[in-house]
This record gives structure tokens, C-alpha cells and sequence, in this order.
């Protein structure tokens, strides 16, 4: 019997400040290849730090590193909340 999978994604800028998510995909884009290269790839966990007043940037902690992401970006990314 397989197990039914509880998991639901979210863009990364739906994931809430001081929590913690597995990125699942990057989609497709101008950007796409600049979220790749700077380490934003599936299977990663990313935590999301602080967010800018004014819809502003938000920035992360990825592979021991702190970015700064505009919604625009964060929204080409799914990610599933690590609870």
C-alpha cells in the first residue's frame, strides 16, 4: 500500500519569516538560469530570514548563504514547508 503524501507547495514568497522549506522546482523564465547559479536548485533547503518593508526583498539563508530575492523571483520558485 503506498503511503498518500500530505505535502503541499507554495512559491517561496508565501514561505513565512523564520521558516524553513525544501525547494522542489525552479520554473521556467527569464531568471531562471540566474536562481540555478546562485544555488536555488531542487532538493536544497532554504530558510526564509526577513523580509523588506514596502514589498521589498526577501532575503535567505541557502547553502550557508544569505540572498535577497525580489517577490517576482521568489514566485518562480516551489517549495515545500518543512513543518
Amino acid at each position: 500500500m503506498d503511503a498518500v503524501s500530505d505535502t503541499r507547495q507554495i512559491t517561496l514568497s508565501r514561505l513565512g519569516v523564520r521558516r524553513k522549506g525544501i525547494i522542489r522546482l525552479v520554473l521556467s523564465g527569464s531568471r531562471r538560469q540566474r536562481l540555478l547559479d546562485l544555488g536555488l536548485v531542487p532538493d536544497t533547503p532554504i530558510e526564509a530570514l526577513r523580509r523588506a518593508p514596502m514589498s521589498g526583498p526577501i532575503a535567505y539563508r541557502v547553502r550557508g548563504f544569505c540572498i535577497a530575492l525580489r517577490s517576482s523571483e521568489a514566485d518562480m520558485i516551489l517549495v515545500e514547508e518543512v513543518k
